[in-house]
């Protein structure tokens, strides 16, 4: 396996075409599609499922995506490195987690790190939630943000919790509940519902959304991949949506009302170790001090 094999199968993942992913290389299809071939030979497994019409991933090829994406960084930044030795050495932090949401946290955290760590280099991945505990136990990133998982659920990591967030119902204005203060799961089984993934979805929050389905007709419900496209959903007017106040966004044209009897969720970070590593012990600590700021 080598980087230019890497680069193709990259080119051919982005563009979803042999052709495109040939131009984007500066060389022939052939060229591209032998470097394919040999890297699935090498691999014992098909990365693309290809047709005369279109070409997709396969779920070996998108397991193998974020492999290949962490590899090449790596490659990249090592030859970097040698290129100007004089830059000193680059200090490397990666942060996992499965939602863009969670991203707009860490941006005084990292400007903080920063001003300890001059040579900063953070690495931010968003990957799919079924993927995120594999890399933090095959070490591809030093901390996960994550809701807390039930103790059934064996996690490679030290959880360190950042805040408790409740769990809301969230609508427009124009599609709001009457009165105010907490509403009841009674109180929501006549509204049409935008529902996350229950397998991205925090447990309390899937068991929650699992008993108000009832004897509901699928016209009734709606399905978003994310939170940011249940939110989209609910703002036009398809419904309303469960989901922890963490992941709702300031947005006037939303109206948030806590649920009654629905425990609050616990929000944080898994890790695997600090021992030996004074940037995540700083990152965390950072991390710690903004949340406890925010409450």
């Amino acid at each position: 396996m080598n980087t230019f094999q890497l680069a193709c199968f990259l080119a051919v993942s982005e563009t979803l075409n042999f052709a495109r992913a040939a131009q984007r290389m500066n060389i022939t299809q052939p060229a591209v599609t032998h470097q394919i071939r040999s890297l699935e030979e090498e691999l014992n497994t098909k990365l693309f499922r290809r047709t005369t019409r279109s070409v997709e991933l396969t779920e070996a090829g998108r397991l193998f995506l974020h492999d290949a994406n962490g590899m090449m960084t790596i490659a990249m930044r090592a030859k970097k490195r040698f290129e100007d030795p004089a830059t000193g050495e680059i200090c490397e932090l990666s942060v996992g987690c499965h939602g863009y949401t969670h991203l707009f946290s860490l941006h005084e955290p990292l400007r903080q790190l920063a001003q300890s760590y001059p040579n900063l280099h953070p690495r931010l991945q968003v990957v799919p939630y079924d993927f995120l505990y594999r890399i933090l136990e095959e070490e591809h990133v030093d901390v996960i943000l994550s809701f807390q998982e039930n103790a059934a659920k064996k996690v490679p990591g030290i959880y360190v919790e950042l805040e408790k967030t409740p769990m809301v119902c969230v609508t427009t204005r124009p599609q709001a509940l009457e009165g105010e203060g907490p509403l009841s799961l009674e109180q929501l089984r006549g509204q049409r519902l935008v529902l996350g993934d229950p397998r991205k979805a925090p447990r309390s929050l899937a068991q929650t959304q699992a008993q108000l389905l009832g004897e509901r007709a699928p016209g009734e419900l709606f399905f978003g991949e994310s939170p940011e496209a249940v939110i989209t959903l609910v703002k036009a007017g398809f419904g309303l949506a469960l989901m922890p106040r963490l992941l709702a966004p300031p947005d006037p044209e939303l109206v948030l009302r806590p649920l009654a009897g629905v425990e609050p969720l616990s929000f944080g970070m898994y890790y695997k170790t600090l021992k030996g590593n004074p940037v995540l012990r700083r990152f965390v600590e950072l991390m710690r001090l903004q949340y406890a700021e925010m409450q």
